[in-house]
């Protein structure tokens, strides 16, 4: 704030909204404004991702997902996929995931592609300007979502991954 005693002192801005970040206002009425989480968004790409023959599973950073594990941290989706939004309803998507043997790699992210920009415009009505995904690593078999968060727990309460009936 100004002082009215220094003529030198700058206003200092207030603080930046950080949830207002997050979101999108989509339209605003005689009813009010609606408003779009990025989280609401991610799910949506989550959803679409995991129903494309061939993804196995969304992937992080390998080292982040063992920084992530040891502090207890199970929301891999939050580390796969990043949301930004544009002030006019516009939507770009980065993901990254893993793709099952024997699949074809460009088929699959297209396919992958489509399904996020198709369930992410039917469902709020914002346009998907990009999805660009990076495939990390490819997986023999699926990865069942709780079950990697089981493990994820099981590694960061320090218990065994596999255990062995005692005789």
């Amino acid at each position: 704030m100004k002082s009215e005693n220094n003529p030198n002192a700058q206003e200092i801005p207030a603080a930046v909204n950080t949830q207002a970040a997050a979101e999108t206002s989509l339209m605003e009425g005689e009813l009010g404004e609606i408003k779009i989480h990025e989280n609401v968004i991610a799910n949506l790409v989550a959803m679409a991702t995991r129903k494309v023959p061939g993804v196995s599973r969304l992937a992080g950073s390998t080292v982040v997902d063992a920084i992530a594990s040891i502090v207890g941290s199970r929301r891999m989706q939050a580390r796969a996929i990043t949301v930004g939004i544009a002030g006019d309803n516009c939507v770009t998507i980065d993901l990254k995931l893993n793709i099952l043997v024997g699949f074809r790699l460009p088929d699959v992210v297209q396919q992958v592609q489509r399904a996020v920009i198709d369930n992410i415009e039917s469902v709020t009505g914002m346009t998907v300007t990009r999805v660009n995904v990076a495939v990390q690593d490819i997986d023999d078999q699926p990865v069942d979502e709780e079950e990697e968060n089981a493990e994820e727990a099981d590694a960061a309460a320090g218990a065994p991954v596999c255990s062995i009936p005692m005789p």
